[in-house]
């Protein structure tokens, strides 16, 4: 086991997407682009809606990983986090707001209409709770 250490924490808290992928037994990895947010606790929070198919694989085998790398311009880094994962019907929608608010202009009209179609479905909050943290950096 790893532990996240300040700089780990300084680059999961920039704007980078990451990559989520869920446990899923013999069907292959299916890893998504997803937002995230690392929560005081060390935790990692991403929302989704209720019908995704990562909440069935998750109910099967609740472990999963994310994936983030620094883009490209930047010496090559990747950080992974694993481990199990709960589901919260709570906090979801606000959320979904503190990382809209991270990853996009709010002010532009276009964004603000994109938030509100995301807000509109039933969302649930993923919560990754690390086992094991991997680096890699160049």
């Amino acid at each position: 086991m790893s532990t996240l250490t300040p700089d780990d924490i300084a680059f999961l808290r920039r704007p980078l997407h990451g990559f989520l992928t869920v446990a899923a037994g013999p069907v292959p990895p299916q890893p998504r682009p997803v937002w995230f947010e690392l929560a005081d606790d060390g935790t990692v929070q991403v929302f989704t809606e209720l019908g995704a198919a990562k909440l069935r694989r998750l109910a099967k085998d609740p472990r999963a990983s994310l994936v983030v790398a620094a883009p490209v311009g930047e010496r090559e880094r990747w950080i992974s986090v694993a481990g199990p994962v709960t589901v919260e019907p709570d906090g979801a929608r606000e959320l979904c707001d503190r990382l809209a608010a991270r990853y996009w202009d709010l002010d532009d009209p276009g964004r603000a209409a994109d938030l509100a179609a995301m807000r509109a479905g039933e969302l649930v909050r993923l919560v990754l709770h690390p086992e094991k943290v991997a680096r890699v950096g160049y």
